[in-house]
C-alpha cells in the first residue's frame, strides 16, 4: 500500500471516532453527566459533558460507520485503495470509546484544578484516540488486529492532533467552541 492509501485508510478507520465530539459539540446541552456532583470540592466532570451529548456522538459515530461501508466500495472503484469495513461492534467501540476517552480527560483534568475548557497538550489530541482504540480492541479484536496495524496506529497518532487543533480552530471561528483548541 502506497503511503497515500495508508494515510487514507487510516483517516477512514478512525472517521467514526473522530466525529463523536464534534457531535457532542454541535447536539449537546442538558443534564451533565456527574449530575453537578464534587469530588473535593471539585467537579467531577463539568457541565460540558452531557448524556445528550454524549448520546448523539455515540449514535453520530456509529452511524458515519455503517454510511462508510455503503460508500466504501465506490470510492475504493476509482483508485487502488483498500478501504476498511466496519462490523457494528467496531463502530458503536469507536465512538464510545472515543467520548469515553474526551470524557476520562475531563475527570483528570477536573482532578488537576484545571477549568473547564482548559488546554492540556497531548492530551486533548489524543484522549479521544486512546478510548476508541482501547474499546474497540476489546470489543471487537479480529477487526482491531486486521483494521490497526502498528504502521496505521503510527500514522493515527501523527495526523491526529494536526487535525484536531485545525478543527477546533474551525469550530471556534464559527462560534461552536469557546477557545480554539
Amino acid at each position: 500500500m502506497t503511503g497515500l492509501a495508508s494515510l487514507v485508510a487510516a483517516l477512514w478507520a478512525m472517521l467514526p471516532a473522530y466525529l463523536p465530539n464534534n457531535a457532542a459539540v454541535l447536539f449537546g446541552g442538558g443534564p451533565p453527566i456527574d449530575g453537578g456532583r464534587e469530588w473535593n470540592g471539585r467537579r467531577l466532570l463539568g457541565d460540558g459533558k452531557t448524556w445528550r451529548g454524549t448520546a448523539a456522538g455515540v449514535l453520530v459515530g456509529t452511524l458515519a460507520a455503517l454510511g462508510l461501508n455503503r460508500i466504501a466500495s465506490r470510492v475504493e472503484g476509482p483508485t487502488s485503495w483498500s478501504l476498511p469495513r466496519f462490523s457494528v461492534r467496531a463502530g458503536v467501540a469507536l465512538a464510545a470509546g472515543a467520548m469515553l476517552g474526551d470524557i476520562g480527560a475531563s475527570f483528570l483534568k477536573r482532578r488537576s484544578g484545571r477549568a473547564r475548557g482548559a488546554m492540556v497538550p497531548g492530551l486533548d489530541q489524543l484522549d479521544f484516540v486512546a478510548g476508541a482504540l482501547a474499546l474497540a480492541r476489546l470489543v471487537a479484536p479480529d477487526w482491531f488486529r486486521r483494521t490497526f496495524t502498528r504502521p496505521t496506529v503510527g500514522l493515527v497518532l501523527i495526523v491526529t492532533p494536526l487535525l484536531h487543533v485545525g478543527t477546533n480552530a474551525i469550530a471556534y471561528v464559527l462560534g461552536l467552541k469557546d477557545e480554539p483548541w
